[in-house]
């Protein structure tokens, strides 16, 4: 597959209107003038394949095993996992927590890689990290399609795959603009903040 720039990726969320402006309340509780609804990208399986298969080129060899954070992470885990020819998976909330349910098992010794579609604080991304550490198993590092943190995402010292860097103003509720100018708020997250 020919390498396709950031800004051409990007474009796959334009097209799809996936790539939001606004005034956006994010999963994480920050406001923002920009979303990204990636389930509108990732509703073409081309574009989705496109997308995971153009980060899978980046990734180190020998994964196994793709775990994402529901719901965000199931489908570019599963595509990712396609991509690499390894073993797609999800972890989900149960009682407060992540964890692996549905009978997913991870053997021991796994080479495993944690994929989300947007990284915005690594609440999902560490939360599902949480889910694993404590199996014995190898954590290759994490991605996401789009790092809208600038590299400051705190994700547990794992290393950052992220097939594209997008600059996203975000600011504390108390601190917005968009709400001092009196525009209505989104809420399109499906964390529900």
């Amino acid at each position: 597959m020919e390498a396709q720039s950031p800004e051409a990726l990007l474009d796959l969320y334009r097209e799809s209107g996936a790539l939001l402006e606004g005034h956006f309340q994010l999963s994480s509780g920050l406001h923002s003038n920009r979303y990204l609804q990636s389930a509108l990208v990732l509703q073409d399986p081309r574009k989705a394949e496109t997308l995971c298969r153009a980060l899978a080129e980046r990734l180190p060899e020998g994964i196994q095993y793709v775990v994402g954070p529901a719901l965000g992470g199931v489908v570019v885990a599963y595509e990712l996992a396609r991509a690499l020819g390894a073993y797609g998976q999800f972890t989900e909330r149960k009682e407060g927590a992540m964890q692996l349910r549905r009978g997913f098992q991870l053997p021991a010794g796994a080479r495993v890689f944690i994929m989300d579609d947007i990284l915005t604080t690594g609440t999902s991304i560490r939360e599902c990290h949480e889910a694993l550490k404590e199996k014995d198993i190898e954590i290759a590092g994490c991605g996401c399609l789009v790092d809208r943190s600038d590299g400051q995402a705190d994700l547990n010292g794992l290393p950052l795959y992220a097939l594209v860097g997008l600059e996203v103003q975000a600011w504390e509720p108390a601190d917005c603009p968009l709400c001092a100018e009196g525009l209505p708020l989104e809420k399109p997250g499906s964390r529900g903040a």
